[in-house]
């Protein structure tokens, strides 16, 4: 239930952001007229997003086991794509996000309605749509037939959107750059699950071999059905018994990606810089020595 909680809250408030930048922008320039496209564009975004996830809970639903199973596995592989590259994608622009939607904004302000339709609609629906293949991945390789991911899923989002409309009446405050970095890094931990679930899911369906041959199993150590066991399933994706395909794809995956998520953007201190002549300049002067 924590990992669904986590995508929830981490995605809904990426999309709630934009939300609060897009209506603050148009507020503050006295462009209230295009408030109506606005929420027309999120509104579409968020339906055809559930709409989306509906479709693949209930269109996998039809198919035979084995179907569903390379179903499960590709998409399992689609979404940690997806989810990787919008976490890189954040943790690089997220500084320049509030210019980079302001320049489009204004362009499709001297476009028309039209416009801001899609600029809205664009900007929440990238969002809408990650999260739902994403938990749906997510829920699919839970599948212990309760509802509590979709609840984690659902807690989030509300979340997300309180701290949405907390941020946007400058009622709270908090570092964002260090929320997206550790929520950043969590959600790496739970694509990795959801990653080697998938291989699972794709040697399910013989569409990869090797499920007989185990990494290890300590089941009688940590019983799936048990508190602990299912604690670890919701929150990493834990598997007691996995194949030695499942642990290698979850290493190759993890260990780089948290490598390069954690990597420095450029030289933090300093050194090695050459400073310009102005630079130079700006530094005081040493007395010459006697």
């Amino acid at each position: 239930m924590f990992s669904n909680y986590l995508i929830g809250l981490r995605e809904g408030l990426e999309a709630s952001l934009v939300v609060c930048i897009l209506i603050a922008y148009l507020v503050k320039t006295d462009r209230r007229d295009a408030l109506r496209p606005i929420w027309i564009g999120i509104v579409v975004a968020v339906l055809i997003a559930m709409g989306f996830g509906c479709a693949l809970e209930f269109g996998s639903q039809e198919m035979t086991f084995q179907a569903q199973e390379a179903l499960g596995g590709s998409l399992s592989i689609l979404a940690v794509g997806l989810v990787t590259w919008m976490v890189f994608w954040m943790r690089r622009t997220a500084r320049h996000l509030k210019a980079e939607l302001h320049g489009k904004l204004d362009a499709a302000l001297a476009m028309g309605t039209g416009a801001l339709v899609a600029t809205a609609f664009l900007a929440v629906g990238r969002e809408g749509l990650e999260t739902a293949l994403f938990v749906w991945a997510s829920v699919h390789a839970a599948s212990d037939g309760t509802p509590r991911p979709l609840v984690g899923v659902g807690l989030g989002l509300a979340t997300a959107v309180l701290l949405g409309w907390l941020f946007y009446r400058g009622a709270l405050k908090i570092n964002l750059a260090k929320f997206f970095t550790w929520t950043g890094a969590m959600l790496v931990v739970v694509a990795a699950g959801v990653l080697a679930y998938g291989f699972h899911d794709l040697q399910e369906a013989d569409w990869v071999p090797g499920l007989t041959k185990l990494a290890f199993d300590i089941s009688d150590t940590i019983p799936p059905d048990s508190w602990y066991g299912t604690l670890l399933k919701g929150v990493f994706n834990f598997q007691p018994d996995p194949t030695v395909l499942q642990i290698t794809v979850w290493l190759l995956y993890l260990v780089p990606a948290l490598a390069l998520f954690f990597a420095p953007v450029g030289f933090a201190s300093g050194k090695g810089k050459v400073k310009t002549p102005d630079e130079q300049g700006s530094q005081p002067s040493k007395a010459p020595q006697a």
